[in-house]
């Protein structure tokens, strides 16, 4: 592997975890192997058990390792969870010199994120929205242009300390380097969306087993973020409580016959349900599933509605929902995102890959490959171990750094 550079993102969701391994070459990125385990120490995007989901990461990593045929050694982590929360910041400065410089860029971020965060929370993304030189608006890189005044409007995501911290702890005792933690919505708007898309305004909706995560994207940048602690779990946990199944015989049936339209599902059409505990199976009619489904898909897609409302962007969607992630592989799911927020809707498939495309052609994965898109390009020599330096000192060095700045 001498040579090469290899970009691994790790996918720590609430229902599987996934290594995916890219490498950088000249014609673009080539997934070059995949890795995948269940989960079973985290709850709702969030780590409840770290030796599980330490033996998880492990296997999923093995597995990858052995596909790729390299050693895995840092990676590029998500992060979800219903403690994420994003907030839109604006910065202001006067340019010291003829023309704008990196400096000057760098002091108006710092200036725009200047804003009191707990002590509990972590920044994990400072992303810039748009630039304004003077009277000038909507320029996206201002180096090199003449001014005397620079603004800056940027996204701040923050997320809970501990969370943070734990998923690198994780990594840590699995023998990974955490090069850099990546929100997952962002991360699978790199391997779904079109740079059309984005230019034009979208709305992604990364349907995951414990969360919903949103992300509104205008003008190729990000807007707004949310993240609902919904999701297939929840679908899941409805069906063994509507057909009196047990958790993993719902999931299978969720699987093989689930649906979120009962209209589309032939009345005559009935399924097997395993009894529990020694009782006899049972038959019913497939309809009843859509039945339990819908409902609770319709009230998912009606809270983030209202969300997007209640922060002003939904006039910035113009082309439409992007659906992924593995719940979005139910029947009708695009159906439904459609008739809720009335604008079109498709399913998300990773794209913009070479290598084992068809592997990784699935929604499921979307979050895994943007991870090591993410990596390719916003290259980190970061390096996150618990036990040889603490996670905050990052926080500690920005700020020295600014307090240099204003002295």
């Amino acid at each position: 592997m001498q040579g090469r550079e290899i970009i691994v993102g790790l996918d720590i969701g609430t229902t599987k975890i996934c290594a995916v391994v890219g490498e950088v070459s000249s014609d673009g990125i080539n997934i070059i192997g995949i890795g995948s385990h269940p989960s079973i120490g985290l709850r709702k995007g969030v780590v409840v058990n770290i030796e599980s989901t330490v033996d998880s990461i492990k296997k999923a990593v093995e597995e990858a390792e052995l596909m790729a045929g390299c050693e895995i050694t840092s990676v590029y982590a998500g992060i979800a969870g219903g403690h994420i929360t994003g907030f839109n910041s604006h910065g202001i400065i006067a340019v010291k010199g003829d023309e704008i410089t990196q400096n000057d860029v760098d002091r108006v971020i710092d200036a725009a994120r200047a804003v009191a965060i707990p002590m509990d929370r972590e920044v994990i993304h400072v992303l810039p929205q748009e630039y304004f030189v003077d009277d000038e608006r909507g320029i996206q890189n201002p180096i090199g242009m003449s001014g005397v005044r620079l603004e800056a409007k940027i996204h701040i995501v923050t997320g809970a300390v501990t969370s943070a911290h734990n998923i690198v702890k994780c990594a840590n005792k699995a023998g990974l380097d955490v090069c850099d933690i990546v929100l997952e919505s962002l991360a699978s708007g790199e391997s779904v969306l079109t740079d059309e898309e984005k230019d034009l305004g979208v709305a992604l909706l990364d349907l995951g087993g414990g969360t919903t995560d949103l992300a509104i994207f205008k003008g190729r940048n990000i807007r707004h973020t949310f993240v609902l602690a919904l999701g297939g779990d929840n679908l899941t946990t409805d069906l063994s409580f509507g057909l009196r199944a047990s958790n993993a015989e719902a999931e299978k049936i969720k699987k093989k016959y689930g649906t979120c339209i009962s209209g589309s599902v032939k009345p005559d059409e009935t399924i097997e349900v395993p009894g529990m505990g020694g009782r006899d199976p049972k038959r019913i009619q497939r309809q009843f599933i859509g039945e339990i489904l819908e409902p609770r898909i319709e009230e998912m897609f009606s809270i983030v509605n209202r969300e997007i409302y209640r922060a002003g962007m939904e006039n910035l969607i113009a082309s439409g929902v992007v659906v992924t992630g593995g719940t979005a592989l139910l029947d009708g799911v695009p159906e439904i995102a459609e008739a809720v927020f009335d604008l079109p809707s498709r399913l998300g498939k990773p794209h913009g890959i070479n290598g084992l495309v068809d592997v990784v052609n699935n929604p499921m994965y979307a979050t895994g490959v943007g991870l090591v898109l993410f990596g390719a390009k916003n290259h980190s020599d970061n390096k996150f171990r618990i036990r040889d330096s603490n996670i905050f000192n990052r926080v500690m060095v920005r700020m020295k750094k600014w307090f240099k700045e204003v002295i």
